[in-house]
Protein backbone atom coordinates (compact mmCIF):
# COMPACT_ATOMS: atom_id res chain seq x y z
CA UNK A 1 0.00 0.00 0.00
CA UNK A 2 0.97 3.44 -1.16
CA UNK A 3 2.08 5.63 1.81
CA UNK A 4 2.44 9.27 -0.11
CA UNK A 5 3.66 12.63 1.72
CA UNK A 6 3.78 15.95 0.58
CA UNK A 7 5.00 19.46 0.48
CA UNK A 8 3.20 22.63 0.15
CA UNK A 9 4.51 26.19 -0.47
CA UNK A 10 2.66 29.56 -0.80
CA UNK A 11 2.48 30.39 -5.07
CA UNK A 12 0.96 33.46 -5.80
CA UNK A 13 -2.52 32.76 -4.06
CA UNK A 14 -2.38 28.79 -4.72
CA UNK A 15 0.10 26.15 -3.42
CA UNK A 16 3.02 24.79 -4.84
CA UNK A 17 2.99 21.20 -4.15
CA UNK A 18 5.34 17.80 -4.31
CA UNK A 19 3.96 14.32 -3.27
CA UNK A 20 5.89 11.46 -2.42
CA UNK A 21 5.35 7.53 -2.49
CA UNK A 22 7.67 6.97 0.15
CA UNK A 23 7.22 2.83 -0.57
CA UNK A 24 8.46 3.56 -4.11
CA UNK A 25 10.17 6.90 -5.27
CA UNK A 26 9.55 6.55 -8.17
CA UNK A 27 5.97 7.18 -7.76
CA UNK A 28 5.93 11.10 -7.26
CA UNK A 29 3.68 13.92 -8.99
CA UNK A 30 4.08 18.00 -8.49
CA UNK A 31 0.99 20.04 -9.40
CA UNK A 32 -0.09 23.74 -8.15
CA UNK A 33 -2.91 23.25 -5.86
CA UNK A 34 -6.18 25.65 -5.54
CA UNK A 35 -5.73 25.48 -1.46
CA UNK A 36 -4.49 23.06 0.93
CA UNK A 37 -7.78 21.09 1.18
CA UNK A 38 -7.10 20.12 -2.57
CA UNK A 39 -3.96 18.47 -1.59
CA UNK A 40 -4.93 16.97 1.20
CA UNK A 41 -8.50 15.36 -0.31
CA UNK A 42 -6.45 14.52 -3.50
CA UNK A 43 -6.50 10.66 -4.90
CA UNK A 44 -2.82 10.21 -2.88
CA UNK A 45 -4.26 11.27 0.81
CA UNK A 46 -0.52 12.20 1.79
CA UNK A 47 -0.54 10.37 5.26
CA UNK A 48 2.17 13.94 6.55
CA UNK A 49 2.35 17.08 4.17
CA UNK A 50 4.86 19.60 5.39
CA UNK A 51 3.57 23.26 5.26
CA UNK A 52 5.52 26.67 4.91
CA UNK A 53 3.11 28.69 7.02
CA UNK A 54 2.74 29.34 10.20
CA UNK A 55 0.15 26.78 12.70
CA UNK A 56 -0.57 28.00 15.85
CA UNK A 57 -1.56 32.15 16.34
CA UNK A 58 -0.83 32.71 20.54
CA UNK A 59 -3.65 35.48 21.93
CA UNK A 60 -0.46 36.98 23.03
CA UNK A 61 2.98 37.80 21.92
CA UNK A 62 5.94 37.89 24.29
CA UNK A 63 9.78 37.73 23.39
CA UNK A 64 9.20 38.94 19.89
CA UNK A 65 7.27 36.29 18.34
CA UNK A 66 5.44 32.91 18.94
CA UNK A 67 8.45 30.14 20.82
CA UNK A 68 8.59 28.64 17.13
CA UNK A 69 9.78 31.98 15.48
CA UNK A 70 12.31 32.61 17.99
CA UNK A 71 13.59 29.30 18.00
CA UNK A 72 14.06 28.81 14.01
CA UNK A 73 15.96 32.36 14.22
CA UNK A 74 18.24 31.20 16.60
CA UNK A 75 19.04 28.13 14.73
CA UNK A 76 19.09 29.95 11.08
CA UNK A 77 21.53 32.95 12.97
CA UNK A 78 22.54 35.37 9.80
CA UNK A 79 19.81 34.47 8.14
CA UNK A 80 17.55 34.87 10.47
CA UNK A 81 15.45 37.60 8.71
CA UNK A 82 13.91 34.71 6.63
CA UNK A 83 11.68 33.92 9.61
CA UNK A 84 9.05 36.74 9.57
CA UNK A 85 7.88 37.17 13.25
CA UNK A 86 3.92 36.30 13.70
CA UNK A 87 1.93 38.62 15.82
CA UNK A 88 -1.13 37.74 18.19
CA UNK A 89 -3.93 36.18 16.59
CA UNK A 90 -6.43 39.12 16.18
CA UNK A 91 -3.77 41.16 13.96
CA UNK A 92 -3.74 38.11 11.67
CA UNK A 93 -7.67 38.20 11.35
CA UNK A 94 -7.60 42.12 11.15
CA UNK A 95 -9.67 43.96 8.41
CA UNK A 96 -6.50 45.55 6.92
CA UNK A 97 -2.64 46.15 7.28
CA UNK A 98 -3.20 49.29 9.57
CA UNK A 99 -5.61 47.30 11.85
CA UNK A 100 -2.92 44.57 11.78
CA UNK A 101 -0.34 46.52 13.01
CA UNK A 102 -2.38 48.18 16.12
CA UNK A 103 -3.69 44.79 17.28
CA UNK A 104 -0.38 43.46 17.13
CA UNK A 105 1.20 46.35 18.94
CA UNK A 106 -2.01 45.69 21.59
CA UNK A 107 -0.99 42.30 22.41
CA UNK A 108 2.52 41.58 22.14
CA UNK A 109 5.69 42.79 24.71
CA UNK A 110 7.38 44.51 23.53
CA UNK A 111 4.99 45.92 21.21
CA UNK A 112 5.71 45.05 17.79
CA UNK A 113 4.12 45.08 14.42
CA UNK A 114 4.27 43.11 11.30
CA UNK A 115 6.11 43.80 8.17
CA UNK A 116 4.20 44.19 4.94
CA UNK A 117 5.71 40.87 3.69
CA UNK A 118 4.62 39.51 6.98
CA UNK A 119 1.14 40.86 6.64
CA UNK A 120 1.16 39.58 2.93
CA UNK A 121 0.98 36.17 3.62
CA UNK A 122 -1.76 36.61 6.62
CA UNK A 123 -4.67 35.51 4.13
CA UNK A 124 -2.21 31.98 3.49
CA UNK A 125 -2.27 31.63 7.17
CA UNK A 126 -6.28 32.26 7.72
CA UNK A 127 -6.61 29.79 5.19
CA UNK A 128 -4.90 26.88 6.91
CA UNK A 129 -5.93 27.46 10.56
CA UNK A 130 -9.26 28.01 9.46
CA UNK A 131 -8.92 24.63 7.98
CA UNK A 132 -7.52 22.85 10.70
CA UNK A 133 -10.00 24.75 13.38
CA UNK A 134 -13.10 23.46 11.36
CA UNK A 135 -11.69 20.00 10.18
CA UNK A 136 -9.53 18.79 13.27
CA UNK A 137 -8.89 15.65 12.12
CA UNK A 138 -6.26 17.05 9.43
CA UNK A 139 -4.23 18.50 12.46
CA UNK A 140 -2.18 15.03 12.23
CA UNK A 141 -1.14 15.70 8.92
CA UNK A 142 -0.18 19.08 8.48
CA UNK A 143 2.87 20.48 9.96
CA UNK A 144 4.53 23.80 9.76
CA UNK A 145 8.06 23.95 8.32
CA UNK A 146 10.42 26.71 7.15
CA UNK A 147 12.24 26.02 4.06
CA UNK A 148 15.17 28.01 4.72
CA UNK A 149 15.23 26.32 8.23
CA UNK A 150 15.30 22.95 6.15
CA UNK A 151 18.15 23.65 3.71
CA UNK A 152 20.01 24.99 6.92
CA UNK A 153 19.76 21.78 8.39
CA UNK A 154 20.63 19.76 5.40
CA UNK A 155 23.52 21.99 4.84
CA UNK A 156 25.12 20.58 8.18
CA UNK A 157 23.36 23.15 10.13
CA UNK A 158 25.89 25.56 8.74
CA UNK A 159 24.32 29.39 6.69
CA UNK A 160 23.82 28.49 2.96
CA UNK A 161 25.28 32.22 2.19
CA UNK A 162 23.66 32.26 -1.36
CA UNK A 163 19.93 33.90 -2.02
CA UNK A 164 17.01 32.29 -3.61
CA UNK A 165 16.43 36.18 -5.42
CA UNK A 166 18.74 38.47 -6.96
CA UNK A 167 21.98 38.79 -8.98
CA UNK A 168 23.14 35.00 -7.30
CA UNK A 169 19.80 33.53 -7.70
CA UNK A 170 21.02 31.02 -10.18
CA UNK A 171 23.78 30.07 -7.30
CA UNK A 172 21.60 29.85 -4.52
CA UNK A 173 19.25 27.90 -6.67
CA UNK A 174 21.87 25.21 -7.57
CA UNK A 175 22.86 24.57 -4.21
CA UNK A 176 19.57 24.28 -2.84
CA UNK A 177 19.22 21.84 -5.72
CA UNK A 178 22.12 19.93 -4.85
CA UNK A 179 20.85 19.44 -1.09
CA UNK A 180 17.73 18.14 -1.84
CA UNK A 181 19.32 15.28 -4.13
CA UNK A 182 22.18 15.09 -1.38
CA UNK A 183 19.08 14.33 0.94
CA UNK A 184 17.94 11.46 -1.33
CA UNK A 185 15.48 13.23 -3.60
CA UNK A 186 14.82 11.58 -6.95
CA UNK A 187 16.85 13.94 -9.81
CA UNK A 188 13.91 13.68 -11.83
CA UNK A 189 11.46 15.01 -9.14
CA UNK A 190 13.74 17.75 -8.56
CA UNK A 191 14.07 18.67 -11.82
CA UNK A 192 9.94 18.43 -12.48
CA UNK A 193 8.39 21.35 -13.75
CA UNK A 194 5.06 22.60 -13.47
CA UNK A 195 3.71 25.46 -15.49
CA UNK A 196 3.14 29.03 -13.17
CA UNK A 197 4.98 27.56 -9.99
CA UNK A 198 8.73 29.44 -10.22
CA UNK A 199 11.44 27.53 -9.64
CA UNK A 200 12.24 28.58 -6.15
CA UNK A 201 9.06 27.60 -5.01
CA UNK A 202 9.19 24.64 -6.13
CA UNK A 203 12.59 23.79 -4.45
CA UNK A 204 10.47 25.31 -1.44
CA UNK A 205 8.08 22.47 -1.71
CA UNK A 206 10.56 19.77 -1.89
CA UNK A 207 12.18 21.28 1.07
CA UNK A 208 9.26 20.76 2.68
CA UNK A 209 8.67 17.71 1.39
CA UNK A 210 11.49 16.36 3.04
CA UNK A 211 10.79 17.29 6.55
CA UNK A 212 7.48 15.11 6.14
CA UNK A 213 9.76 12.47 5.28
CA UNK A 214 11.56 12.67 8.37
CA UNK A 215 8.24 13.23 10.41
CA UNK A 216 7.01 9.93 9.19
CA UNK A 217 10.21 8.44 10.30
CA UNK A 218 10.38 10.22 13.78
CA UNK A 219 13.37 11.96 12.63
CA UNK A 220 12.26 15.75 12.30
CA UNK A 221 13.31 17.93 14.97
CA UNK A 222 10.63 20.32 16.74
CA UNK A 223 11.71 24.17 17.00
CA UNK A 224 11.23 24.44 19.84
CA UNK A 225 11.33 21.10 22.14
CA UNK A 226 8.80 20.59 23.23
CA UNK A 227 6.36 22.63 21.14
CA UNK A 228 3.52 24.93 22.23
CA UNK A 229 -0.13 25.19 22.04
CA UNK A 230 -2.51 28.01 21.15
CA UNK A 231 -5.79 28.71 22.53
CA UNK A 232 -7.48 25.96 19.94
CA UNK A 233 -4.65 23.48 20.57
CA UNK A 234 -2.93 23.82 17.27
CA UNK A 235 0.59 23.20 17.83
CA UNK A 236 2.68 26.72 17.69
CA UNK A 237 5.73 24.30 16.27
CA UNK A 238 8.14 24.35 13.02
CA UNK A 239 9.73 21.33 12.46
CA UNK A 240 13.06 20.85 10.90
CA UNK A 241 14.71 17.73 9.09
CA UNK A 242 17.21 15.68 10.75
CA UNK A 243 20.87 17.49 10.61
CA UNK A 244 22.75 16.36 7.67
CA UNK A 245 26.78 16.54 6.79
CA UNK A 246 26.87 17.48 2.98
CA UNK A 247 29.77 15.54 0.84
Amino acid sequence: MARWIAGLDGCRGSWAGSLLDLDDPDRYRCALFPDVAALLDSPERPGIVGIDVPIGLPDRITGGGRAADRAARVRLGPARASVFPMPPRRAVYASDYAAAKAASRDASDPPFAPSIQGYNIFRYVRAVDTLLRQRPEMRARVYEVHPEVAFHALNGGRPLGLPKKGKRAREGLDLRWALLAAAGLPDALIEARVKGIPQDDHLDALAALVVARDISLGQAVPLPDPPEQDAFGLPVVIWAPALRMPS
